[in-house]
């Protein structure tokens, strides 16, 4: 048990009293143990990690958080700031006091600092993994499982997790790869209980129980899924949802009003759903007059700390704010959303409208949450929730301290009361955490170097992945090996016939290039090597990284660009990577690195030249977030493109000409993060 100065159980902290799972914790923690805490959303594991930073700060030594979302990063980092530490922040799109004591990074920072600069995390004594399950996720599960494997042995892991059926068997494994000992800890009790109801319309609500009752009332009445391309195989804003959902939650929502039962957190699964909804429930007014008069001296509080101007109080975010209603998807640029986030947490917005990634980390929690629908757009297809991805948005009901229970609240039209796995979505247990291992070819560029190439297949003995797979039938783990086997190979043999390996384990300078840029290794590489950007000047160059960067949402998008664009670069450029992914299908590489869109040139043309971010609206499609964080994005790739690069190339200093160029107003992502 954790003990105080005096010896006797620690059993406050902070002026907080320990929950008995926090208390194992911080008892594992100071026997110099690793931990793997899982807990429902809301139940106080960031308190161990909170713990553990103290722990490290005292002693003199350095702790580093990751997340997954850079906004929960940013949050962090403010939070740890407030509390007086001597803190930094490393996300990409900003790099603050990089050698602080407590460091606030993206796993995709650690994963690059363990490869590229292990001395400097010698004096680490934690690594705080928030949301560790994060490491089934498909794109960038990887990375986190890089992480962990690799860490240099003295430092000691605190890996939170959302409840997952197999955290044990995730805890084994850590386990079986670090020096230390670890300890899981389970807790499946929440602070605030939640309260699973359906709503059918036009206004039945029932209990889990009621599900058979209303299936059969429903009957034959559940429509076919509507045929209508856009809403079935189209992209993420494929279009509302039929016609009688918005007007069932708008139902609901009255019957929550005039209960008493908001604040409430809506979620809705396609951007265009969140800003409908809000615009329909418009009319409702949800604050007192006093209340009213709170949100407009906040707002001009806010506008006044981000410097931006009065005009952004006419404004629909800020005018709906000030009748207690908000929407926030990633489409909403990043200032904007920030706006919504410090109305929310101020307590004075009833009413959000938002899309799932507003239920990752970040802490705001509300009286009830409703699904607008249980299914969403998965990049393939519409699926059903994941019973995990849903209590991830559940969770966010019930405010610890104020309210007896969440309630939760889910619309069903009649296709999905006769065809969704209900029961399995809000009552099942969720899904267990997957590994999702498959080294990237910077990670074999770093690891062939140290370990040869004939042991780089080690890396895979120690991941999850094998892991996962060692109980199946010898046939079902040789099987599973030779996969893995055969596309580690056929990476390397990319890598060879590229010519960034030789002899055949030492890095060309091409290779020691593409070793140090993540995400876009061969993209950048092959260009630079080909005389691609030789001549650019920066306004080429931010087009040509934008377009590295940039994936159009809606199929046909981007529009006709004439020749006098830049014709000839992108031809260039298109060739280049071109080249490398006939090669990546000649050696069979299942996933190919991705070409270029050339979809936002216009908008890129435009704010070189000067363009505000709603006078972008002209030359795309795409939403004013989407473009933000693209071009932010873009400049991420460009810092490190001039760090991989001789200073004396010419085109390092046209490279920092072009970060210069746009890295302004909404884009400057310092900026904001300073001026908040």
């Amino acid at each position: 048990m954790p003990h105080d100065s005096a010896g006797q159980t620690l059993t406050h902290w902070r002026g907080y009293e320990l929950n008995p799972f926090q208390v194992r914790a911080i008892a594992a923690i100071r026997a110099g143990h690793n931990v793997l805490v899982g807990a429902p959303t809301g139940a106080g594991k960031t308190l161990v990690a909170e713990y553990a930073v103290e722990e490290a700060v005292t002693r003199r030594r350095r702790c580093i958080y990751t997340s997954p979302v850079k906004a929960l990063s940013n949050q962090k980092y403010r939070d740890f700031r407030a509390q007086g530490m001597d803190v930094g922040l490393l996300t990409g799109d900003v790099t603050l006091h990089p050698r602080a004591q407590v460091l606030i990074m993206t796993t995709e920072i650690l994963r690059n600092s363990i490869f590229e600069s292990p001395r400097e995390l010698e004096d680490v004594e934690f690594a705080v993994f928030d949301e560790v399950h994060y490491l089934d996720d498909n794109e960038r599960g990887s990375v986190w499982e890089e992480s962990l494997i690799f860490a240099p042995p003295s430092m000691r892991f605190i890996c939170l997790s959302a409840t997952v059926p197999n955290i044990f068997e995730l805890g084994k494994w850590l386990g079986s790869i670090r020096p230390q000992e670890l300890e899981v800890i389970e807790s499946r009790d929440r602070p605030v209980p939640l309260h699973h109801r359906v709503f059918v319309p036009p206004g039945t609500i029932g209990e889990l129980a009621d599900l058979p009752k209303l299936r059969k009332r429903a009957g034959d009445l559940a429509p076919r899924r509507p045929r209508d391309s856009r809403w079935k195989n189209g992209g993420r804003d494929r279009g509302p949802r039929p016609p009688d959902a918005a007007q069932a939650t708008e139902v609901l929502i009255d019957e929550l009003q005039d209960r008493d039962l908001l604040p409430a957190l809506v979620f809705a699964f396609s951007r265009k759903d969140c800003e409908r909804l809000a615009r329909r429930n418009d009319r409702r007014n949800l604050l007192s007059k006093a209340e009213s008069a709170q949100m407009l001296e906040l707002q001009k509080e806010l506008l006044a700390s981000f410097q931006l101007p009065d005009g952004e109080l006419d404004g629909e975010l800020l005018a709906m704010g000030r009748r207690g209603i908000g929407y926030h998807h990633a489409g909403v640029l990043p200032i904007h959303k920030e706006l919504v986030e410090r109305m929310f947490t101020s307590g004075l917005l009833k009413l959000l409208f938002t899309t799932e990634t507003f239920a990752l980390g970040i802490n705001m929690p509300a009286r009830t949450v409703i699904f607008h629908a249980l299914e969403k757009y998965n990049g393939v297809e519409m699926t059903w929730l994941r019973s995990r991805e849903y209590m991830q948005m559940a969770g966010r009901a019930g405010r610890q301290g104020i309210d007896d229970e969440g309630l939760v609240y889910s619309v069903l039209d009649p296709r999905a009361l006769a065809e969704a796995p209900i029961e399995k979505i809000l009552g099942g247990n969720p899904e267990p955490v997957m590994s999702r291992f498959q080294l990237s070819y910077s990670s074999l560029l770093h690891l062939v170097p140290s370990l040869g190439r004939a042991r780089v297949h080690e890396a895979w003995e120690k991941s999850f992945n094998r892991f996962q797979n060692r109980s199946g039938s010898p046939s079902a783990q040789a099987r599973n090996r030779r996969r893995q086997d055969e596309v580690v190979d056929a990476h390397l043999r990319v890598l060879e016939d590229l010519g960034y390996l030789e002899h055949p384990e030492t890095l060309t300078p091409r290779g020691k290039i593409a070793r140090v840029i993540n995400g876009f290794e061969l993209q950048v590489t092959e260009l630079l090597y080909h005389g691609a950007l030789e001549t650019l000047g920066p306004e080429a160059l931010a087009i040509v990284f934008v377009a590295l960067i940039h994936q159009e949402r809606r199929r046909g998008g981007g529009g006709y660009l004439p020749n006098t664009m830049y014709g000839g670069v992108r031809k260039h450029v298109a060739e280049t990577i071109g080249r490398v992914t006939q090669l990546e299908l000649r050696h069979g590489v299942p996933d190919l690195i991705k070409e270029p869109d050339f979809g936002l040139t216009r908008a890129v043309i435009a704010w070189c030249d000067g363009a505000s971010i709603d006078e972008l609206a002209e030359t795309t499609d795409a939403s004013p977030g989407d473009v933000c964080r693209t071009l932010r994005m873009a400049i991420q790739l460009m810092r490190e493109a001039r760090r991989a690069i001789d200073p004396e190339w010419d085109v390092f200093e046209r490279l920092a000409g072009a970060i210069e160029l746009i890295n302004r107003d909404e884009v400057d992502a310092r900026r904001q993060l300073e001026l908040g």
